[in-house]
């Protein structure tokens, strides 16, 4: 017989310890709610407040005194912070959540009055010939790297994609000794046109961060190649070479032992999408994202979402819209408390939000049908973009048929990896009109041990008697 599941139950759970969490958390506990925050990490702050090197302290500044004070503060006002506590699934509108300790796979149960999804992002990527190559990695992966121990993911690395990412990821492997070959941009960002200076003009220090950033891979003699493109990368082993294609068309083929390769980052949204949140089309047309009002309430009444789980906006935005969602979740559970004025907080989100939609604007992705038949695009299962392709010809032309017929997205990544190029290259055949799906969201949202797996039905098969 297994275990007891633990069980606790508080006021409102937060789920996500990066800024928006942080923010709603202390906001909720100074407002007199209980809450519990819970992260899958073994330390809170999530990405952007992550420890970081002495030598890239030294060179960009350090945004870690800003979290470590943040969560100081957090953890004063009485907030009960789970790290180390992976959330796998919820019922109940998320009043109730299953979670298991990564550490122990110890199970346990969070019962709130409301709950507050502050997931966050992960990075996109884009099927391309030897993507699958060792040595070909996530611009993310290689910050991690160079920021938590100072080790270069290579010596001789190419950077590619679009975004402003890469500025920072580029800046970090040269403080850390890493030989930057080159950093390939897919659009034009850094020439807009006057509109866009104009709107970079009202976010003066995010256009300042920009500099220099730009500024120091110029000292270092690093060119950011604007217009150009990866279209293959070469070796056995490990990655060797890749092609280039440069904004006059000439390609040109270049030695190297690492490859980061970033299109942005995509919305964490399994647990608002599982708990039947009424999505819609983001303004690229790419992903589904969480219905939400100015203050992230969602469809689903209790359940709220915050930071780039609803949205690509930037840690800023989310620290902002973090704080709107915990004064509308302290409303709803205490009207009698004395309104307080979010007016300031409001005006400054649709600020940062037009910011998101421009650097959306400059940095737009590639068309999936560039994607060769040959080229692998589910790497869980070993599916080909040609093999999707086949397959929406004998009409499987919706995401999940497609899924059936050819395994895409039936991995331990469940999708996250490749749901989104798959549901593309599904809606090419359905026409223009298509809207994007994506794959449904189920328990358990990670992988789990199969004995947790076992552990967790046999519990819930004893609370039911």
């Amino acid at each position: 017989m297994a275990d007891v599941i633990e069980e606790s139950e508080t006021d409102v759970a937060v789920v996500g310890g990066g800024p928006a969490g942080l923010h709603a958390a202390l906001v909720l506990a100074r407002g007199g709610s209980r809450v519990v925050l819970l992260d899958e990490s073994d330390t809170l702050g999530g990405q952007y407040y992550k420890r970081r090197a002495e030598q890239l302290t030294a060179a960009f500044g350090d945004f870690r005194p800003r979290g470590t004070e943040l969560i100081s503060r957090v953890r004063a006002a009485g907030v009960v912070c789970r790290t180390g506590t992976l959330v796998w699934g919820a019922e109940d509108a998320g009043r109730t959540l299953f979670t298991s300790d990564v550490r122990t796979g110890a199970l346990g149960q969070v019962r709130a009055r409301a709950t507050l999804v502050a997931t966050g992002a992960y990075e996109r990527s884009l099927p391309f010939p030897g993507w699958t190559l060792p040595g070909v990695v996530t611009p993310g992966f290689a910050l991690h790297l160079a920021t938590m121990d100072r080790v270069p993911v290579g010596r001789r690395v190419v950077l590619a994609g679009t975004g402003p990412f890469l500025l920072p990821v580029a800046c970090a492997l040269l403080e850390v000794g890493a030989g930057i070959e080159a950093v390939i941009e897919l659009n034009h960002p850094y020439r807009p046109g006057v509109s866009a200076i104009g709107g970079a003009l009202r976010q003066p220090a995010r256009l300042a961060e920009a500099a220099r950033y730009l500024l120091t891979l110029a000292r270092h003699g690093v060119r950011v190649e604007q217009g150009s493109r990866v279209l293959a990368a070469y070796g056995d082993t490990q990655v060797t070479a890749v092609d280039i294609a440069g904004a006059d068309g000439d390609v040109r083929r270049v030695e190297t032992d690492a490859l980061c390769v970033g299109f942005g980052f995509r919305p964490s949204t399994e647990l608002p999408r599982l708990l039947g949140c009424r999505t819609e089309p983001d303004p690229t047309g790419t992903e589904r994202l969480p219905v939400v009002d100015a203050d992230g309430a969602t469809s689903v009444d209790g359940l709220y979402v915050a930071g780039d789980c609803a949205g690509i906006a930037g840690v800023h935005a989310a620290g902002v819209r973090g704080q709107l969602a915990a004064h509308a979740i302290l409303r709803r559970l205490a009207p009698e408390r004395a309104p307080v004025r979010v007016t300031g907080l409001r005006r400054r989100a649709r600020a940062l939000d037009r910011f998101a939609a421009l650097a959306d604007r400059l940095c737009p992705l590639p068309a999936t049908a560039d994607i060769a038949d040959a080229t692998e695009v589910c790497r869980c299962e070993g599916v080909t973009a040609g093999e999707i392709r086949e397959a929406v010809a004998t009409g499987w032309n919706d995401l999940h048929g497609t899924k059936a017929a050819t395994r895409a997205g039936m991995g331990p990544c469940q999708g996250r990896e490749c749901g989104h190029i798959v549901a593309a290259l599904a809606a090419r055949g359905a026409g223009p009109d298509r809207e994007p799906e994506c794959f449904a969201a189920r328990m358990p949202l990670r992988p789990l041990p199969m004995s947790t797996t076992v552990e967790a039905v046999e519990g819930r098969e004893v609370a039911d008697r």
